[in-house]
């Protein structure tokens, strides 16, 4: 049952949470993608090839996020969300001003591994925190806005390193503690670490809220008790966890190497990028999140729970194009198709995180989301934009070339999510009838 609507928090303070989660997500992701726009700056600087950037845009940041992601949805299911979280921030912003000040490939690569240990706290925290803030017919929005976040980090950071690199190059923090004779990429590290030592100060203001659907005195599951129940219910989840994984290797793959398949293929400048790809990407990013809130909630209000799992059958297959943006014949063109795949992964993430909350018991929440990120991060984060990179190197031979290598290694990844998904959906309608423990969780 739903908690009396006074024991809810005041809006004004569930939403403030809120709105710091959305810079969290916002920050979280810029600082992970900062390379995906500096990739030939930072090779020529540090010496490296395509195979040593591949690593630090998935190995080095997906490996402490992936395996650290279990326990700190453990954590966040046992301790403060609030301080977890706020630490994680410090940490992961400490890190990539540290990814800036990185003498070499080895520093650097340590640096992002810290990253990712920081952001492991992020996805766990958030959602657990907003299903705590908000009634579960209120939820949709709340859990869009931070989705939206994340989402419009990806159009912020390209718009975002575009214009610092522009403002480096001509000399504008060559007076500037710190920034005075760094490398314009470096520079981008940096300024990019220091906004999210912001949010910590942000942070600090809030308060941790009382946990819902569960006794304060409530033992909480054992990993033993934890791992039972998702087995016992694999038939839903399984696909559901793969198809999200399987989705987010051609997010992570095609982000990676996007804005330098527009550079390279189409020859233009990161000023070109920031300013064509940067502010399409946030406008098909806000609209995603937005557009998978509004379906949640209508969803739910029209006694319709299912409608989601029918959603995620075939929103993967609608970012097709967006793989397929190196058959564009002009840069402009190839820019649009491209930020139209920010939306179509925003309402997949968003569709997910709401449904896992839906159907998994209360006290399991932050587990439930810490999975979907280990598995998200070595599928996606971790192997993405490392296929891409190895595609290219050994199929196509050319650097220049690399627009083909993301078409083949997200082309297929989405058309597999979607086949996923509806294994998914199946198993979902088969426990509705058979009256299943979490078809009684999403009220069907």
């Amino acid at each position: 049952m739903r908690a009396p609507a006074e024991s809810w928090p005041r809006a004004a303070t569930a939403w403030w949470m809120v709105a710091l989660l959305f810079l969290a997500g916002i920050c979280s992701v810029i600082d992970r993608a900062i390379l995906n726009m500096v990739v030939d700056p930072v090779r020529h600087d540090l010496g490296i090839g395509d195979g040593a950037i591949g690593l630090l845009q998935g190995l080095a940041f997906g490996l402490f996020y992936a395996f650290m992601g279990m326990p700190m949805g453990i954590a966040a299911d046992r301790v403060s969300r609030r301080n977890l979280l706020t630490g994680g921030i410090a940490l992961w912003s400490l890190a990539t001003i540290g990814s800036g000040l990185a003498a070499g490939f080895g520093q650097l690569f340590a640096a992002r591994l810290l990253v990712g240990l920081g952001e492991a706290a992020l996805g766990p925290c958030a959602i657990s925190l907003i299903s705590d803030l908000f009634p579960p017919d209120k939820r949709g929005r709340p859990i869009s806005i931070y989705m939206m976040g994340q989402s419009l980090a990806q159009g912020l950071g390209i718009a975002f390193t575009g214009i610092v690199l522009g403002a480096a190059a001509k000399g504008a923090f060559a007076t500037w503690p710190v920034l005075a004779g760094l490398a314009p990429w470096r520079t981008v590290f940096v300024m990019s670490g220091s906004l999210g030592l912001v949010v910590v100060l942000g942070m600090m203001t809030t308060r941790e809220p009382a946990r819902r659907g569960q006794s304060p005195l409530a033992a909480h599951p054992g990993i033993g008790e934890s791992a039972a129940w998702f087995w016992r219910n694999r038939s839903v989840l399984g696909p559901l966890y793969l198809g999200f994984g399987v989705c987010f290797i051609a997010a992570y793959g095609g982000a990676a190497w996007q804005p330098t398949m527009l550079m390279r293929g189409f020859g233009v400048s990161p000023q070109f990028v920031g300013a064509w790809l940067g502010p399409l990407s946030m406008l098909f990013s806000a609209t995603g999140p937005l557009v998978g809130g509004w379906l949640l909630d209508r969803s739910m209000k029209a006694g319709k729970p299912l409608l989601r799992f029918r959603l995620l059958s075939f929103m993967p297959l609608l970012a097709l194009p967006s793989t397929l943006a190196v058959l564009a014949g002009d840069a402009k063109v190839a820019a649009f198709v491209v930020a139209t795949g920010n939306a179509i992964y925003a309402v997949c993430g968003t569709l997910m995180f709401a449904t896992l909350q839906a159907i998994v018991p209360a006290r399991m929440r932050g587990t439930s989301i810490a999975l979907t990120l280990v598995l998200n991060t070595l599928l996606g984060a971790a192997s993405g934009p490392l296929l891409v990179a190895s595609v290219n190197g050994a199929v196509m031979h050319d650097p220049a070339k690399v627009g083909w290598a993301i078409a083949l290694v997200a082309g297929p990844a989405v058309i597999v999510a979607a086949g996923l998904f509806n294994m998914g959906r199946i198993a979902m309608h088969r426990a509705a009838k058979q009256g299943d423990e979490t078809a009684a969780l999403l009220g069907v």
